[in-house]
């Protein structure tokens, strides 16, 4: 690659990012759709393997993804609101239970109550945020209902999601195509080579990172149901979801579930089953989910994993959160293949060997 062509790809990385950081509130149904599309396009593939047409093969796509998503809303959100519910109903009980236990070991040891607060005032403290949570969730449903234009937008970017993931779904091949044929014939292999890898290593974490996410939020969930948790659905859940940073799912989870285990069993000997439950959570990670589903390809840094999602929120919001990680594993494409030229080259440290073997006399 000369010299020209580095400063164009740099320049088109440049003006990439600058695009997207202009463009970012109207980016989000197009990121989405993109990444249905992207998870779609292979299952889509395969139904046209088998004699289905591209189009009748994406409306079935179409109808699985659907499918799963409303099945799963029926299932949980019913589960999640009891779950909710219960736990604002406890919170008193609890606020007592700290009174009791906690309130004198504070007060004898470092002379502070830190729960001196009255179960009774709290409660009517609850009651009247929750009155002025309504109030104000009223007064902000007005106005959006009154900003008609800002309504519109947002129901219009949310039914843009399926259009764009169809239209990209049915004609994916052919982009593909078209993409290759605009490269310059000398760098089509090089950068096909590398577009392969990516798209091996974007495999591997979108489809594969979400598979093991929701593998453990069952795993979670259905272990801490067994020990009889009550938020058991919820913290699995959210450990579930936390997993998409490595570890991160395992100290969420586990902090939340000892939280509530103590507040409901009020026993140290519930938090032993919540670790075994997290421990054997995270033993099926690294020895059966990350390797089978995710495998070594991807090659990111646990530092570097949260590192990514920091940088993306701090730069580009909520659509930087989404991009870090998929940007970060192209990025580390690209980086292991400099580090491969690198070690290869003269600057490393090997030199240049000399014209020829010392004479002797």
């Amino acid at each position: 690659m000369t010299t020209l062509e580095r400063t164009f790809a740099l320049l088109l990385v440049a003006a990439f990012l600058l695009l997207v950081y202009v463009l970012q509130p109207i980016l989000m149904p197009f990121l989405v759709g993109f990444v249905i599309a992207y998870l779609g396009d292979p299952l889509v593939d395969r139904l046209e393997r088998v004699g289905l047409g591209r189009t009748l093969g994406v409306v079935v796509v179409f109808v699985f993804f659907l499918s799963i998503l409303v099945a799963a809303l029926l299932v949980l959100m019913p589960l999640l609101v009891e779950e909710i519910n219960a736990l604002m109903h406890r919170i008193p009980g609890m606020i007592r239970w700290l009174q009791q236990t906690v309130s004198p070991v504070m007060v004898q040891y470092f002379n502070v109550d830190p729960f001196a607060l009255q179960v009774d005032e709290l409660r009517g403290q609850l009651t009247e945020n929750w009155r002025q949570a309504g109030g104000i969730a009223s007064r902000v449903l007005a106005e959006v209902t009154r900003s008609g234009f800002a309504l519109m937008a947002w129901i219009a970017n949310f039914a843009l999601i399926p259009v764009v993931a169809f239209y990209l779904m049915r004609d994916w091949d052919g982009l593909i195509a078209s993409l290759r044929e605009l490269l310059p014939r000398e760098m089509e292999p090089v950068v096909v080579g590398l577009a392969s890898e990516c798209d091996e290593v974007l495999s591997a974490f979108l489809r594969g990172q979400l598979l093991v996410m929701i593998t453990l939020g069952v795993i979670y969930a259905a272990g801490l149901y067994v020990i009889g948790l009550d938020l058991a659905l919820l913290i699995g859940l959210l450990a579930g979801l936390a997993s998409i940073v490595p570890y991160l799912g395992f100290v969420v989870g586990i902090l939340a579930a000892s939280v509530a285990a103590i507040f409901q069993f009020q026993e140290l000997s519930q938090v032993v089953l919540v670790a075994l439950v997290f421990g054997a959570g995270q033993a099926i990670e690294g020895m059966v989910l990350t390797p089978l589903l995710v495998g070594d390809r991807i090659g990111l840094h646990p530092v570097a994993v949260i590192f990514a999602i920091l940088a993306g929120g701090q730069m580009f919001g909520f659509v930087g959160i989404l991009l870090a990680l998929p940007v970060a594993a192209i990025v580390m494409v690209f980086l292991r293949h400099a580090h491969g030229r690198y070690v290869s080259s003269v600057y490393y440290g090997a030199r240049e060997p000399e014209d020829g073997p010392p004479t002797t006399p």
